[in-house]
C-alpha cells in the first residue's frame, strides 16, 4: 500500500512472445495516468521482493496469454505458488482484475479471464470487471472501437500469430489502458472508504 495516499496497482503477468507484455504496459500506463503507483511483475522470474510488492498492493491485475484455453504454464506456476498467500489470507480484500491475449478473435479468452476471477475469489479478493460496452457490435462499428472483441470480465486482446508485438491492435491497447484506469479509480475509492471507517 502506498504511503503517499495514492493506490498501488501491481500487474502480475506472463508474456510468451511479447504481445501480452504490450498489453501489460498499456494497463500500467492507464493506471499511472489515473494517479496510481504501478509496479509490473513478470511472474516467470518473480523474486521475493516482488512477492512482497504484490502483498503490499491495493490491487493486483493478472495477465497472461491464452494457451489451449487457459493461462500459460508460467502463470499457472505463479498461481500455485500464491497458495502460500492463500493459507495466510494475505490478499484478502484486495482488488483484482485481468487481461489476456490470443491469436484468434475469441480464442477461448473467457476461460482465462474466468480462471483469473476464480483465483481471485479463492484469495478473497474483489473482482473488477472491464466496465465497457462491446465495440464493433453494429453496422456502424469498426475494429477500431474500444473493446472491439466485446469482453466484459476483463480486457481481451488479439494478436496475429505470425506477427510480432508491434502488431498488437490499437483498440486492444486502448481497452487495456481503460482497464488500468478503472482499477486505479476503484482502488482509490476503496482506500478512501477504509480511511473513513472508525478505527
Amino acid at each position: 500500500m502506498s504511503r503517499s495516499g495514492r493506490p498501488t496497482i501491481a500487474i502480475a503477468f506472463h508474456s510468451g512472445y511479447g504481445h501480452t507484455a504490450v498489453i501489460a504496459e498499456a494497463v500500467a500506463r492507464g493506471a499511472a495516468e489515473a494517479d496510481a503507483e504501478v509496479v509490473s511483475i513478470a511472474v516467470g522470474t518473480i523474486t521475493d521482493e516482488q512477492w512482497a510488492q504484490l502483498d503490499a498492493a491495493d490491487a493486483i491485475i493478472f495477465g497472461s496469454p491464452t494457451y489451449m484455453g487457459t493461462a500459460s504454464a508460467a502463470f499457472h506456476a505463479f498461481a500455485e505458488a500464491s497458495s502460500r498467500r492463500w493459507f495466510s489470507h494475505v490478499w484478502v480484500d484486495k482488488l483484482a482484475a485481468g487481461f489476456t491475449n490470443s491469436g484468434a478473435k475469441n480464442g477461448d479468452k473467457s476461460s482465462t479471464l474466468g480462471y483469473f476471477a476464480t483465483m481471485a475469489a479463492q484469495h478473497g479478493m474483489h473482482w473488477i470487471s472491464l466496465g465497457l460496452q462491446p465495440g464493433w457490435a453494429s453496422t456502424t462499428g469498426t475494429e477500431d472501437d474500444i473493446n472491439r472483441l466485446g469482453f466484459f470480465m476483463g480486457a481481451g486482446a488479439q494478436s496475429p500469430t505470425d506477427a510480432g508485438p508491434e502488431a498488437v491492435h490499437k483498440s486492444d491497447i486502448a481497452t487495456a489502458e481503460h482497464l488500468g484506469a478503472r482499477v486505479a479509480q476503484q482502488a482509490a475509492i476503496f482506500r478512501a472508504g477504509r480511511a473513513a471507517l472508525p478505527a
